[in-house]
């Protein structure tokens, strides 16, 4: 195999010829970013196009379809001759002329003749692969099709030989007679980016990481083991535990939602912090009694910021039952270990409501500094201005205060 395909005929333009391509580095790796393709084929005498997914093995291109589906009978005999098109847009090109405006993108564009998949592992690997190209490890968290699906499924195969790939990037290209007309010119930057998944009603699970744009490290909870405490990533299935275990004025007094009536408001909580799991600035955990497997608490990291190694630990919520039992300064214990000692934060903070005091008193206790306050920082589910007090623990500080601690707990000392 070489690293070049060999242009024909059919893949040769007749002009612009400097955007082109024909390596196989360049077109395996367009294939395998795009989810999606444009499919042509004649049907008697008129083209047709049709959008389909795909998934690249080697150097041959796999379709998906319906074995009732125009390609799938097609391809019963000799096979189906194919036109496969993938475009990824990645910017739009204002020129300060109308007639130089472009755009910036990469194409694959793929000739030939597609066979029909007959051989029931090559289908199998196939479809394997699909399921984890939309996601790494999805064809071990779902259901393989059985026999009924799987004959109602078509897979085409199109060997990657007649390939061409046409590559615009970079600037503007004007006329210089037009450099000093008084218009705008640059470039409008284009990506696909994966929204927050919005989970199916009945599901429990949470949304896996695997999911194509998932958070990074410092948004994706993982299990925290205590003594009195356990943290796991917070879940739709915690919902109903919750409920009873949080079902308290006091425990909702500062928090920025509103007391749920019921199941369902501590559900639509869990989905808000959810979202911002997703978008990268949360990570979210349920406190759960190692002893009975029940959730009995939330907590958090939020305003997450990577590059500057700062987290704040927030929208703490613990039910009545276990206040002063060494529940809450564990779990704070374990999410700094993870803040400081995983992934090497230089500081940790929190925000607290102003009329918070057993808050404030709770934070200090840990070992952080008060570093000042914040006016009007934020609404109250009342509708008043809270000022939020922010307290603050750095790096340096962490050893000394994960000692004493450790210590406290060892000594079997409670929160106030």
């Amino acid at each position: 195999m070489t690293d070049l395909y060999t242009p024909t005929e059919r893949t040769t333009p007749l002009r612009d010829r400097k955007k082109m391509r024909y390596d196989r580095e360049s077109a395996h790796a367009i294939l395998d970013e795009a989810f999606d393709c444009a499919v042509g084929f004649v049907v008697g005498g008129e083209p047709r196009v049709l959008p389909n997914l795909h998934v690249r093995i080697g150097d041959t291109l796999y379709l998906h379809g319906s074995t009732g589906g125009r390609t799938g009978l097609t391809a019963r005999g000799e096979g189906v001759p194919l036109c496969v098109s993938v475009t990824l847009l990645d910017g739009i090109v204002y020129a300060r002329s109308q007639f130089n405006h472009s755009a910036n993108y990469r194409s694959v564009v793929v000739h030939g003749t597609a066979r029909l998949v007959t051989d029931e592992s090559e289908k199998a690997e196939v479809l394997t692969a699909m399921a984890d190209k939309v996601g790494a490890g999805r064809s071990a968290d779902s259901r393989p099709g059985d026999k009924r699906e799987l004959a109602q499924t078509s897979v085409l195969a199109l060997p990657l030989v007649e390939v061409s790939v046409r590559v615009r990037s970079g600037g503007v290209i004007d006329e210089p007679e037009d450099m000093d007309l008084p218009y705008w010119a640059g470039i409008l930057p284009l990506r696909t980016v994966a929204g927050p998944p919005v989970t199916e009603p009945g599901v429990s699970q949470a949304p896996p990481a695997y999911l194509p744009g998932g958070p990074s490290s410092w948004a994706t909870p993982v299990v925290l083991e205590g003594r009195h405490v356990r943290l796991e990533p917070l879940a739709p299935s915690h919902a109903a535990d919750l409920f009873t275990s949080l079902d308290d004025a006091d425990v909702w007094r500062h928090m920025p939602n509103a007391r749920p009536a019921g199941p369902e408001g501590v559900a639509a909580v869990i989905t808000t912090l959810l979202d911002g799991q997703w978008r990268g600035h949360r990570s979210a955990w349920a406190q759960i009694d190692p002893a009975t497997g029940q959730a009995i608490g939330i907590t958090t990291y939020h305003d997450i910021d990577a590059d500057l190694k700062a987290v704040a630990i927030g929208h703490t919520m613990l039910g009545r039952k276990w206040w002063r039992t060494g529940v809450n300064t564990e779990a704070k214990l374990l999410l700094l270990e993870r803040a400081f000692d995983v992934l090497g934060a230089e500081r940790v903070f929190w925000y607290t409501d102003i009329l918070n005091e057993r808050s404030q008193q709770a934070i200090a206790r840990l070992g952080a500094s008060r570093d000042g306050v914040l006016r009007r920082h934020r609404p109250r589910p009342d509708g008043t201005w809270r000022d939020t007090v922010i307290f603050a623990m750095t790096a340096d500080e962490w050893p000394a205060a994960a000692q004493r601690l450790r210590d406290r707990l060892a000594a079997g000392v409670r929160e106030a």
